[in-house]
C-alpha cells in the first residue's frame, strides 16, 4: 500500500480508517491451505495446466480514495465547469495562466451527445506534463466520464464492488483479476509467480489468483529473523509440513522457491532503458521494481502486477497548484508512469497494459473547504504496446449542465470501467470467459485496443 508524501490530511473519516487497516481484510478470499501456514510464512497459491501464447503483462494501478477525474482530464470548454469551481479551477490552456491546462493534439477534441450538440474540448493538468511523450506517441488513453454505475459514495463499497468486477454484490469475494489468473492457464509451465501485488495485502482486485503474492518491497522479499540462520530455516520448512502432496508442503516449497526466484534479481542496481528516471517515492519504486520484475523472468511467467496508492480523497485544500495536495500526487504519478513509458519503450521489453482507475470521481461544485466531495463518473488512463491512445475516448459526452449530471451533483458514468477491463481481458490478456471475471455483464467494446 504505498502512501506519498502530502502536504495535508485531506481524507474523510470512512477512507482514514479504511487507509489505516490498509485493506488487511481482503487477503481472506485465499487459498484455504495457504492461510492456514504461520503468518511469518508468505502466502503462495497454486498454478494450473498450461497455456501458451503471447500475453500482455498487465499492471493494475488503483488510486485510494476516489481521485477527482475533473482535475486530471478537465472539460475547460464547458462554463459549467468553471461556474462550479470558481476556486478550484484551472484556466484554459490559451489563457496565459500559470494554472493553465496543458492542450492536448486534436484527438483531446471530441463531440458532445447529439442532444447537446457541439464539441467538448479537454486538457491535460500541467501536473501531468510528464505523460505528454506517452500521449503524442500514441501509447496513452484517456477516458471520461467513465467508472462504475453503483450508485455507491463509499469507499469502502465502491472500491470493493469495482475490484470484484461486479457492482452491489457482497458475495464476490475474488477478485476480477485473480478470477482472470484463475480461468487461463499460465503463460509458462513453470511459473513459480504468476502476480504480485505491491502491498503489505493482497489487492482484492488480486484475491483468487493462483501463484499470486503480496510483497511490499521486492528487493527486500524473505524470510524474516536472523539472516545467519535463513538457510537452516529453508530445510527445515521444506520438511515441516506434511507429505509432499500435502497442499500447505507445496505452498512451502513454492514460498521457497519464489524468495530464491527473487533473490537472483538485482532489484536495487536495475539500470532502466532509454535513460528513464525514476523518481524515489513510493510509486516511482513500485514502477521501477516492476520493470526489473517483467525485464528478469520474462520466462517465468509473471502476468499481473497490483499497485495501490494512498491519499487522494481531497474533501480539504484539493490543492492544483504546485505544493499542493493533488498536484503532488499526480506530480507522483505521472513522473513514475512517464519513466516506466520511456524504460519498457526503449529495446526489448515484454509487452504490457497499464490501467489507472479510481472507485469514484469527486462532486461537480467545490465545497467549502476548497475540496470536493464524494461524486460519481470519474476518468480512467490505459498506457500500453496495442492500446489506441494519443485521443481522450468518450461516450456521448453529456455536458456538465444541471440537467445532464447524475443525481443533479455529479458527472455521470457514460462507460461502464467493465467495458475498459473486458475489452483488455480478452484481447490483450486471452481470456474470452468474460461472463466470469464479469459476472451478469455484458460489455461493449470501445476501441481501447489498437492491435
Amino acid at each position: 500500500m504505498i502512501r506519498e508524501g502530502q502536504p495535508q490530511a485531506t481524507g474523510c473519516d470512512e477512507y482514514n480508517r479504511l487507509s489505516r487497516r490498509q485493506f488487511m481484510g481482503v487477503a481472506g478470499g485465499a487459498a484455504l491451505a495457504a492461510a492456514a501456514a504461520p503468518a511469518w510464512l508468505p502466502r503462495v497459491s497454486y498454478a494450473k495446466d498450461f497455456r501458451s501464447g503471447q500475453r500482455d503483462i498487465v499492471i493494475s494501478i488503483y488510486l485510494r480514495g476516489a481521485a477527482d477525474g475533473l482535475s486530471i482530464c478537465t472539460p475547460f470548454t464547458d462554463a459549467n465547469y468553471y461556474a462550479a469551481r470558481p476556486g478550484l479551477s484551472l484556466a484554459q490552456p490559451d489563457s496565459g495562466l500559470d494554472n493553465r491546462l496543458l492542450a492536448f493534439a486534436a484527438g483531446g477534441t471530441v463531440n458532445n451527445a447529439p442532444s447537446v450538440g457541439g464539441t467538448t474540448s479537454f486538457g491535460l493538468n500541467p501536473a501531468l506534463a510528464p505523460l505528454m511523450p506517452a500521449y503524442d506517441d500514441g501509447n496513452l488513453l484517456f477516458i471520461q466520464g467513465c467508472g462504475s454505475t453503483d450508485p455507491s459514495r463509499s469507499h469502502f463499497d465502491a472500491q470493493r464492488f469495482m475490484e470484484v468486477g461486479k457492482p452491489a454484490d457482497p458475495t464476490i469475494s475474488t477478485g476480477w483479476l485473480g478470477r482472470h489468473l484463475l480461468s487461463v492457464a499460465p503463460r509458462e509451465p513453470d511459473s513459480l509467480l504468476r502476480a504480485v501485488g505491491i502491498s503489505t495485502a493482497l489487492p482484492r482486485t488480486l484475491v483468487g489468483g493462483p501463484l499470486t503474492l503480496p510483497i511490499p518491497n521486492l528487493d527486500t522479499f524473505g524470510l524474516s529473523g536472523n539472516g545467519a540462520t535463513t538457510a537452516a530455516r529453508s530445510v527445515a520448512i521444506g520438511d515441516m509440513y506434511g507429505p509432499v502432496e500435502d497442499p500447505i508442503h507445496a505452498a512451502a516449497i513454492n514460498t521457497l522457491a519464489t524468495i530464491d526466484l527473487l533473490n537472483t534479481i538485482n532489484f536495487s542496481g536495475y539500470v532502466p532503458a532509454g535513460g528513464a528516471v525514476y523518481p524515489t517515492t513510493g510509486i516511482g519504486t513500485a514502477l521501477k521494481s516492476s520493470a526489473a520484475l517483467m525485464k528478469a523472468v520474462p520466462d517465468k511467467g509473471i502476468e499481473a502486477i497490483a499497485i495501490d496508492v494512498q491519499g487522494w480523497d481531497t474533501h480539504n485544500n484539493q490543492g492544483l497548484a504546485p505544493g499542493g495536495t493533488m498536484y503532488t500526487l499526480l506530480s507522483q504519478l505521472a513522473t513514475a508512469i512517464a519513466a516506466f513509458h520511456t524504460d519498457m519503450f526503449t529495446g526489448v521489453a515484454p509487452t504490457f497494459t497499464l490501467i489507472v482507475m479510481s472507485e469514484f470521481g469527486r462532486r461537480l461544485t467545490q465545497n467549502g473547504s476548497l475540496g470536493t466531495d464524494h461524486g460519481h463518473g470519474n476518468a480512467m488512463m490505459v498506457m500500453g504496446n496495442c492500446v489506441h491512445g494519443g485521443r481522450v475516448l468518450t461516450n456521448a459526452w453529456p455536458t456538465l449542465a444541471v440537467g445532464k449530471l447524475y443525481q443533479g451533483i455529479d458527472l455521470d458514468v457514460t462507460i461502464d470501467f467493465r467495458d475498459i477491463l473486458a475489452e483488455i481481458a480478452q484481447v490483450r490478456l486471452g481470456n474470452n470467459n468474460l461472463a466470469y471475471l464479469f459476472p451478469d455483464f455484458t460489455p461493449t467494446f470501445r476501441g481501447v485496443t489498437n492491435c
